[in-house]
């Protein structure tokens, strides 16, 4: 299209474009058997694609997107050729599973592995840094699974479709609160446990009485009072635990 020929308010250029009219009923026949293929196609996928997606059906979803765009709005584009395109995606989706499941090597190059961010109460830091999640966006996710603090937890694992899979202790133990700094509210509420100190940065638990001046774990040296849960700070006052000397 020549610059002379764009101009405003060339309402049937804006809204219809170069095309005659009829071809919004082409359009809507294109999208009828574009549609169709797609459900077809999504079929023969698996049951997998209509659940969380993990990084190789992600890409063949964008790509699926592409690919039914131009079959159904572009009047020199025939519909063969996007079929002939969604049979090669679906062929390549088919065959990246199969040698998937011949292969745990493949496996893990091409939709990753777990990673363990969290073990015994503790954060795995070097965990975390391996698939680049921040305390923060941790902690969200323990919060919305109602965990309080990091004693609570035995195991944490990112899966590779970015879930997290979380095995808690039994019984819990003290350790580091996840509650937003901000609501000190929260905070001011949650049981303190005298008999134990964690790492702010880690989660590492020490007794209050040998306390080191770094932490042995990350070699951080703030400190904050561990917390409990309700129930086993009620627990402790029934039962007392003797004090280390």
């Amino acid at each position: 299209m020549k610059k002379e020929d764009i101009y405003l308010w060339d309402w049937k250029r804006i809204l219809i474009g170069n095309a005659p009219v009829e071809f919004m009923l082409e359009i809507a026949i294109r999208t009828l058997i574009i549609y169709l293929a797609f459900l077809i196609m999504m079929r023969f996928m698996g049951k997998r694609m209509n659940s969380q997606l993990n990084v190789t059906e992600l890409s063949v979803m964008i790509m699926l997107g592409a690919i039914v765009a131009v079959a159904m709005q572009l009047p020199e584009r025939g519909l063969l050729h996007s079929m002939l395109a969604l049979l090669c995606v679906w062929a390549l989706y088919r065959g990246i599973n199969w040698w998937s499941f011949k292969s745990q090597r493949v496996a893990r190059l091409v939709q990753g592995d777990l990673q363990q961010v969290v073990a015994n109460g503790e954060l795995d830091l070097a965990g975390m840094a391996t698939v680049r999640l921040s305390r923060e966006q941790l902690f969200a996710q323990l919060r919305g699974k109602k965990i309080q603090h990091l004693g609570q937890l035995k195991r944490v694992y990112m899966e590779a479709n970015g879930e997290f899979s979380i095995y808690q202790q039994t019984p819990a133990r003290p350790g580091l609160s996840i509650m937003p700094d901000k609501d000190l509210a929260m905070h001011q509420t949650e049981p303190q446990d005298g008999h134990q100190k964690a790492c702010e940065r880690c989660g590492h638990t020490e007794p209050t009485d040998r306390q080191p001046r770094s932490c042995p774990s990350c070699g951080n040296e703030a400190w904050t009072n561990a917390v409990q849960l309700a129930q086993d700070r009620k627990q402790d006052q029934e039962h007392p635990q003797p004090v280390l000397s």
